[in-house]
């Protein structure tokens, strides 16, 4: 019953954060430009759960990560109230709130990673297997931050609530180290959770992809 009720409370906690993150947020352009990879992840895990249904951490992890781009396009990554509340009570000099979404950004799909390349057989050796899902990882945050560029190039009014440098001058750098950080946390925090799930999905994995009849620690 839990397992069937899952993709619905799935759906309706993503709809309803949705919902509440586009009433008066703070600034529409940058609403648009922090929620539209939410939106899009939306339109993908409802395509993958019919056609190739996914770990139940991989659909977790998805869904804290769009509510924390949710989040952040209501506010502005500058000014999420409990962050203004964390930086006044430690004493920080800025709000760090986008330091968690860079965090989420290499941590989350550093385990989407992680399940397509096991799930495909791609690599034989855990050491090769991990060190191109940690690449990939830092390859999305460098992508997101030429987007930040060329929407900083494109638009002025948006661009600085979307860069949300706050007058850090190592943003950019500081952006893909915390990626890199959440990358390498994911794998060593979640890698022996992730295996128990994926065994799960073996069975039905293995006339699709390469998976030998030994299973999926041949792979780990």
């Amino acid at each position: 019953m839990i397992n069937r009720l899952a993709p619905v409370a799935w759906v309706t906690v993503f709809l309803a954060v949705f919902f509440w993150s586009a009433i008066e947020p703070k600034d529409r352009a940058t609403w648009v430009l922090e929620v539209l990879p939410a939106a899009v992840g939306f339109g993908l895990v409802i395509w993958c759960f019919f056609r190739y249904p996914l770990t139940p951490l991989v659909y977790q992890l998805i869904l804290v990560h769009a509510i924390i781009l949710m989040v952040g396009g209501h506010y502005t990554y500058a000014e999420v109230p409990v962050f203004d509340w964390f930086r006044d009570w430690f004493g920080w000099g800025r709000n760090n709130y986008d330091k968690l979404g860079h965090l989420a950004q290499g941590f989350v799909p550093a385990i989407i990673a992680r399940e397509l390349v096991i799930r495909f057989g791609v690599f034989a050796r855990r050491g090769w297997r991990s060190f191109f899902i940690v690449c990939f990882a830092l390859a999305v945050s460098a992508f997101y931050e030429l987007i930040e560029w060329w929407v900083a190039l494109l638009s002025g009014e948006a661009a600085e609530a979307f860069l949300g440098t706050q007058g850090y001058v190592w943003d950019t750098q500081s952006d893909m180290a915390w990626a890199l950080s959440g990358a390498i946390l994911a794998l060593i925090l979640l890698g022996r959770v992730h295996d128990r799930q994926l065994q799960g999905l073996e069975g039905r994995d293995r006339h699709r992809f390469h998976i030998p009849e030994n299973g999926i620690e041949r792979h780990v």
